[in-house]
């Protein structure tokens, strides 16, 4: 069994299920659950934990972002497309949110040997891959140039990318988390992020590198595996692979000291927000 195989197979997996849409959550408060389960996690207060999430039309934009030259002409582009922007607390670039975009987390203590950086991407490129295991097209892991926020765990079937992995550590906690382009169209998402860059940047010299969007490269999982997959579908996929690898899931929301954690983790999201708002 690999060492990422080992992370994912837990005494018990807690889970957290916020993936059906609610216009009333906040992709901000997203971002601090995670710091807070990650706190949680790290400290054995909480038991390895996978969270489960989808919101409405957000971009989400990695702190690199907001050195963009004309960020504002970005953020009334995207509140002209009825998408909000806003930061994330972690690096990396945009990446887009919407009701057929279903987001993962998985949030193991870090053990005393630490968990290697690699280790908790492959954990995560595993369980989609058991999850989608009775397809026949093969799940790959490399960096797609020409998506958006790229990176060299990208996940692909056929040069088309789906996903993207990011990794988070606070303390003693890993949060290791996916977005899964599930339903709708990946080329219109990614032609969004495109002419977001081309409003913010407005061709202006930056000392940072900014992608050069190719909306071809990207695609969603229905597109790509030919069927008509729904946000539950793989919500069933995700949490019968967990079980197939877990002692036992029980599902549970935040509770007693992670409710203290989350509203100072929430607090510094609104702060961090509040620098790119005019």
């Amino acid at each position: 069994m690999s060492g990422s195989n080992q992370l994912l197979q837990q005494k018990e997996w807690r889970i957290i299920d916020q993936s059906s849409v609610n216009p009333q959550f906040h992709a901000m408060q997203s971002f601090a659950i995670d710091d807070t389960l990650c706190m949680s996690v790290g400290s054995g207060y909480s038991p390895p934990t996978a969270r489960a999430w989808v919101h409405t039309n957000t971009l989400v934009l990695g702190i690199q972002d907001t050195k963009l030259p004309a960020l504002q002409k970005g953020l009334d582009f995207l509140a002209l497309k009825n998408y909000e922007g806003i930061v994330r607390n972690s690096g990396g670039l945009a990446v887009v949110l919407d009701e057929g975009v279903l987001n993962l987390t998985l949030i193991f203590p870090d053990t005393e040997k630490g968990i290697d950086i690699n280790r908790g991407y492959d954990s995560m490129y595993d369980l989609i891959r058991l999850m989608f295991n009775d397809f026949s097209q093969t799940i790959e892991a490399y960096e797609i140039v020409g998506s958006y926020c790229p990176g060299s765990y990208d996940l692909s079937i056929d040069g088309k990318k789906f996903a993207g992995i990011s990794q988070r550590r606070i303390r003693k906690g890993v949060a290791v988390q996916i977005y899964l382009c599930v339903t709708g169209s990946g080329q219109e998402r990614a032609k969004l992020v495109r002419d977001f860059y081309t409003y913010a940047k407005f061709n202006e010299p930056s000392k940072y590198h900014f992608p050069d969007v190719r909306p071809e490269v990207m695609a969603s999982l229905s597109e790509l595996l030919k069927v008509d997959l729904s946000i539950q579908d793989v919500m069933l996929r995700f949490l019968q692979a967990l079980q197939g690898l877990a002692g036992k899931l029980y599902s549970s929301s935040l509770q007693g000291q992670e409710l203290e954690w989350f509203q100072s983790y929430y607090e510094r999201m609104i702060e961090r927000n509040s620098k790119i708002k005019p």
